[in-house]
């Protein structure tokens, strides 16, 4: 274990710690894939390389490199090798399909897409979508045997990255510089690009330093998806500033998580959204106790659970928090206090944070307000949205970056999360625009008019499924629609996450006089015996 020092500047840059711990700890193990164990040394040397293939292929200080890829070592090593560089990497949504994915590539505006071989099917397909062309002229795909052109992309082997040449790149970057445009959720119908900075992500991976209470022997697990900026905060940037292991999986498994972690020797985890609920409900076993966690972070978890959660999986700590791509975290709840039921801590140390009302007033104490955030120092938080000028601005005032999200602070300083100040629902700790699931919905021909609203997950009450509310059209497509085909529509050409768990046909939907849909009653109607169930019709959503 080697913990740098963030405070000085250089240790903030990706490329520089990866090159300090190999100097230093270069002998310890850093990544584990699956049985693939991957040193500091190992890491920084193929690192190097693969920032070498990229320079060959024309990337360079500022250029963005696009990756669709799943979870694994050679996502992990290309972004650093893009970051060694000073170019930034822009992981796409491997659910993603159709328009959603055209235009996601289209906004990073790249040369050059990294992909496993497996999904570059979806880009393939995206030939002709919207009358355009791939906007991507040059692939690089994992498990591709030959160079090959499809779809107008040129396409290379994964291979062309590893030159062999581990000398560092010797780009000068800066702390500041961008690392990376992590996409998260709008309400607008179009997700925004958060910007990352080198700093933002060692100033996150800090505070969880703290919140882990980090020991010699520690091990983090990732199961939390790459594309997201989670996967990095808790696990890969951790692991890097902190010179510990960090085991990777492709994805998270309910059946397979302990095992895992046994397999690992995992002391550090953590789950998003429903993720520890699901670990909660799944059948209990004599070795539920037997495994190497010692610290868990269950983001967010319901007070009454904690102790049973420790009890039964033997873990010695608990810690949750609040927080979004833009600020990592806000809030922390640190291990070994007696916080109040439902509490997501209090502010982070190098952040102020007030709940404030539409003027940017402070509310009373115990009132709902907005959840604002100011940084004590540069590089804490995100840098703005790519490429969204205005939407920066907007979400800017008075040098306080609102979050959208509403809560209450009690007068020791404890947040409670209230609600979404947007009509966003959050399920499995994903952020989901009501907007989204519209979009896809209406593209439908059977469609007059729709709108989705959560309904109270069982999991997690402050957690929703998606219900769309339908009016037909009246054409022969609108005749002949059901909720099977909708849903299917749905998942054929958005992502996976976007399919309703409930849909209901009405002959009309409550509007105000001028013409908004009155949501608040359609939640209030709730599930009716007229609500088609999507897990009780057996409807299986392919990801």
């Amino acid at each position: 274990m080697h913990q740098l020092d963030i405070s000085v500047s250089e240790n903030r840059v990706i490329g520089h710690a990866l090159r300090t711990q190999a100097a230093t700890v270069g002998d310890d193990v850093f990544l584990i894939f699956d049985d693939r164990i991957l040193t500091f040394a190992q890491a920084n040397d193929t690192a190097n390389s693969y920032a070498d293939g990229l320079r060959r292929l024309g990337v360079g200080p500022g250029d963005r490199v696009c990756v669709l890829m799943e979870n694994s070592a050679e996502f992990a090593l290309t972004a650093l090798a893009a970051n060694k560089l000073g170019a930034v990497w822009v992981p796409v949504n491997t659910t993603y399909r159709g328009g959603w994915l055209h235009d996601t590539l289209a906004d990073a505006r790249t040369s050059l897409l990294v992909a496993d071989d497996d999904l570059f099917d979806r880009v393939r397909a995206l030939d002709g979508t919207g009358g355009s062309a791939v906007p991507v002229p040059r692939a690089v795909r994992l498990g591709l045997a030959e160079p090959v052109t499809e779809a107008g992309i040129e396409c290379l082997p994964f291979e062309v990255l590893d030159t062999g040449v581990t000398d560092d790149p010797g780009v000068e970057v800066a702390a500041s510089d961008t690392s990376a445009v992590m996409w998260t959720s709008g309400t607008t119908g179009r997700s925004k690009g958060v910007l990352q900075s080198h700093s933002s992500w060692a100033h996150g991976a800090e505070v969880f330093r703290q919140v882990r209470q980090i020991r010699e022997g520690d091990v983090l697990y990732c199961p939390l998806p790459m594309f997201n900026s989670g996967g990095w905060v808790f696990n890969i940037i951790h692991a890097l500033i902190d010179g510990i292991p960090l085991g990777i999986d492709r994805q998270f498994s309910v059946q397979g998580f302990w095992d895992r972690t046994r397999h690992y020797g995992a002391t550090q985890i953590t789950t998003l959204g429903a993720m520890h609920i699901y670990l909660w409900q799944a059948p209990q076993r004599e070795d539920d106790r037997d495994n190497p966690v010692r610290c868990a972070g269950f983001v967010p978890i319901p007070h009454e659970l904690v102790g049973p959660m420790k009890e039964r999986f033997g873990l010695e700590a608990v810690w949750q928090g609040y927080g979004q791509s833009e600020v990592m975290p806000a809030t922390i709840a640190y291990p070994g206090r007696n916080w109040k039921p439902n509490s997501a801590g209090t502010a982070r140390p190098d952040v102020d944070l007030a709940l404030l009302d539409g003027e940017d007033s402070e509310v009373p104490v115990g009132e709902v307000g907005e959840v604002c955030v100011r940084p004590r120092k540069p590089g804490v938080i995100f840098k703005g949205y790519f490429r969204m000028p205005e939407q920066t601005l907007e979400a800017f005032s008075n040098l306080w970056y609102h979050t959208g999200d509403l809560a209450r602070l009690d007068a020791d300083g404890e947040l409670f999360f209230v609600d979404r100040k947007k009509d966003v629902m959050r399920y499995k700790g994903r952020n989901i625009a009501s907007v989204d699931v519209e979009l896809a919905a209406r593209a439908h021909p059977g469609v007059h008019e729709v709108a989705a609203h959560g309904v109270p997950a069982a999991e997690l009450v402050y957690e929703d499924e998606v219900k769309l509310c339908v009016v037909r059209s009246g054409t022969e497509a609108g005749a002949a629609l059901t909720a099977e085909t909708l849903a299917a529509h749905i998942m054929d050409n958005a992502p996976y996450y976007l399919v309703p768990r409930y849909i209901e046909f009405l002959d009309e939907l409550p509007h105000t006089p001028t013409g908004r849909v009155q949501k608040f009653l359609l939640r209030e109607r709730g599930i009716t015996s007229g609500t088609w169930d999507r897990e009780a019709a057996g409807f299986v959503v392919k990801r």
